[in-house]
C-alpha cells in the first residue's frame, strides 16, 4: 500500500533555499548546502557542499541539477553536465542560453530510490554575475622596450563578452624583477609598447581586463617575464611629432647618430582598437622611405580626416634601429583654421553689422568661435567681442 503524503511548503527567510517535499520511499536525504554559481567568462560552474547523511545511508550519494528560464518555460529541464555527479561541483558551460536573461537552478541529492528536497537558487542574470577572466598576454622584447600583445578575455566567439570586446580597459603592471617599483599603465589598446627600459634585464608583466561601465569583478592573470635583448647599435628616433606648416603636415623627429637613413610608417587609428597583432597593418608613408633628413611631409591626400598613428626607425647598411614610440595625431585638431571671410555693412551712424563666413567646407563641420577686435580708425583703443 502506498501512503499519500500531504503537500507541504516551507519558506525560510534570510537567504535560505526553498525546501520542497521529498519523493516517497523511506527516509529522505539532506539537500546540498552552500550552493553557488561561479561564472568566469564562458565557464559556468555549480558548486555545493555535502550535507550529513541520515543513519543507514550507503554513502553512494550523487547529485543532479535542473534549470528553468523564468517567463519562457514553467517546467524544469535537466542541466547538462550536472546529472548524477559524485563530486561537489559540475560544469554546465555547454548550456546554450541568452546571458542577458534570467535563469533559475535547483539541485538535489540522490541515492537509489531516495532523494533530498530540492535546493533552489534565486533567479540570476549570467552576464551580471560573470567575472572577467584575465586576457591572453604575449610579450616581445627589444633592447629597451617590451611590446605587450593582449587578446580579450573569453573565447574568440565569446557569448559573454561579444558585445563588449572593444570596450575593455586593460590594467598593465610592469616591473623589473630585481626592483619593487612597478610601472602601471591603463589602456584600451590591445597592443602597447613599454619603453625606457634597460637592456639585458628581466621584466615581469601582469594584466587584467575590466569593463568600467559594467562593474564586473576582474582579476589579474598570471605573471609573465621576459628578458630584454642586448643593446642595439642604433637607438630608435625620439620626440616624434606632427606639425602643420603651410597647409601641409610635417613629420619630425630627433636623432643623434649620423650617416643614417629613416623610414616612416602610418596606421589608421581604428586599427589600434582591434584585437590581434597589427605589425602587418602598418603602411609606408609615401616619400618617407630612406630619407636622410629628420623630417618628411605627410601627403594631404593620404591623411584627409580622422586619427592616425606614425612611427619612425633609422637604418645604416644592413642594420636598423627598433621602431620609435608611436605618435598619435588627429587631422581635424592638427589642421589650422583659416581666418573667416569678413563682410561689413553699416546699420546706421552708430552701428555696424559684421558677417562672418568660413573659407572652407571642412571648417563648417566644426563649431567655431570667433573673436572680433574693432576700433575707430583714428584711435588706438581696441574693443573685443567673442
Amino acid at each position: 500500500m502506498f501512503a499519500l503524503l500531504g503537500v507541504v511548503t516551507l519558506v525560510l527567510v534570510a537567504g535560505e533555499p526553498w525546501v520542497l517535499p521529498a519523493a516517497a520511499g523511506g527516509t529522505s536525504l539532506n539537500p546540498p548546502q552552500n550552493v553557488e554559481v561561479d561564472i568566469v567568462d564562458e565557464t559556468f560552474t555549480l558548486r555545493w557542499n555535502r550535507s550529513l547523511e541520515p543513519a543507514g545511508s550507503a554513502g553512494n550519494t550523487t547529485f543532479s541539477a535542473d534549470y528553468q528560464i523564468p517567463g519562457m518555460m514553467d517546467n524544469w529541464i535537466k542541466l547538462p553536465g550536472c546529472q548524477y555527479v559524485t563530486a561537489t561541483k559540475c560544469d554546465f558551460s555547454s548550456l546554450k542560453i541568452n546571458v542577458y536573461e534570467q535563469i533559475k537552478l535547483r539541485i538535489r541529492a540522490e541515492e537509489g530510490n531516495r532523494t533530498s528536497p530540492w535546493h533552489e537558487l534565486d533567479a540570476f542574470i549570467p552576464f551580471q554575475q560573470a567575472q572577467i577572466g584575465p586576457p591572453k598576454v604575449h610579450l616581445e622584447a627589444e633592447d629597451k622596450a617590451i611590446t605587450i600583445n593582449l587578446s580579450p578575455p573569453g573565447t574568440i566567439n565569446s557569448i559573454m563578452w561579444d558585445l563588449d570586446s572593444l570596450s575593455f580597459v586593460y590594467s598593465v603592471v610592469v616591473w623589473n624583477s630585481s626592483s619593487s617599483e612597478p610601472k602601471k599603465i591603463e589602456t584600451f589598446y590591445p597592443e602597447i609598447k613599454v619603453s625606457d627600459l634597460s637592456p639585458e634585464t628581466t621584466y615581469c608583466v601582469k594584466v587584467k581586463a575590466s569593463l568600467p561601465l559594467q562593474g564586473n569583478f576582474a582579476t589579474y592573470g598570471p605573471t609573465q617575464c621576459v628578458n630584454t635583448t642586448v643593446e642595439n647599435e642604433l637607438p630608435p628616433p625620439e620626440n616624434i611629432q606632427v606639425v602643420s606648416e603651410k597647409q601641409a603636415f610635417v613629420l619630425k623627429w630627433n636623432y643623434t647618430h649620423e650617416n643614417v637613413t629613416f623610414q616612416a610608417q602610418w596606421l589608421h587609428g581604428y586599427l589600434k582598437k582591434l584585437p590581434g597583432h597589427i605589425s602587418g597593418k602598418w603602411t609606408q608613408v609615401p616619400n618617407c622611405a630612406h630619407v636622410r633628413t629628420a623630417q618628411c611631409v605627410l601627403p594631404r591626400d593620404t591623411f584627409r580626416k580622422g586619427i592616425y598613428f606614425v612611427r619612425v626607425r633609422a637604418a645604416r647598411g644592413n642594420g636598423t634601429s627598433p621602431w620609435s614610440d608611436e605618435h598619435k595625431f588627429d587631422v581635424d585638431r592638427q589642421t589650422a583654421t583659416a581666418p573667416p571671410v569678413v563682410t561689413l555693412k553699416p546699420v546706421n551712424s552708430s552701428a555696424l553689422r559684421v558677417y562672418l563666413r568660413a573659407q572652407s567646407e571642412s571648417a563648417v563641420q566644426h563649431l567655431l568661435t570667433y573673436e572680433i577686435l574693432f576700433w575707430e580708425n583714428a584711435s588706438n583703443a581696441e574693443a573685443c567681442i567673442s
